[in-house]
């Protein structure tokens, strides 16, 4: 069942990619707005998302430069999401780790969560090939 899902992924990867940068647009709203914490490793990430969103939704996500674009993008992205993530995997080690009271907005949830999208991304930019049916 989930070994086809690459392909259901890349066949709709205008839609992957539309998500992609609608979860970027609406997490800065959620921002800019005030509502939650201004939070660097968060606004990398975020953007990150929706750039690699933006990169899969071109003509040709097989060129090289797209390609290399996006392995870029998501090094930084990856580099921030790790760096956040490991940060509370330190608080739950040494026993301060804290859900808070809104739980749903948690950093080390969240940003493992994005290590998930970015990788993700990522690896649908890189399997893309131009045979594939476009849509």
């Amino acid at each position: 069942m989930f070994d086809r899902l690459p392909d259901l992924l890349l066949r709709h990867r205008r839609i992957v990619g539309a998500v992609a940068i609608a979860i970027a647009v609406l997490t800065w709203t959620i921002d800019l707005a005030g509502l939650v914490y201004e939070c660097p490793f968060c606004r990398s990430q975020r953007t990150v998302i929706g750039l690699l969103g933006l990169l899969l939704m071109l003509p040709n996500p097989a060129h090289w430069l797209v390609r290399y674009l996006s392995a870029v993008f998501a090094v930084f992205g990856l580099t921030a999401a790790s760096t956040q993530h490991f940060r509370g995997w330190a608080n739950i080690m040494s026993g301060e780790f804290k859900w808070g009271e809104q739980w749903f907005v948690n950093p080390w949830m969240l940003s493992g969560f994005a290590i998930g999208i970015i990788t993700g991304l990522l690896l649908l930019i890189w399997t893309w090939k131009r045979e594939q049916s476009v849509g």
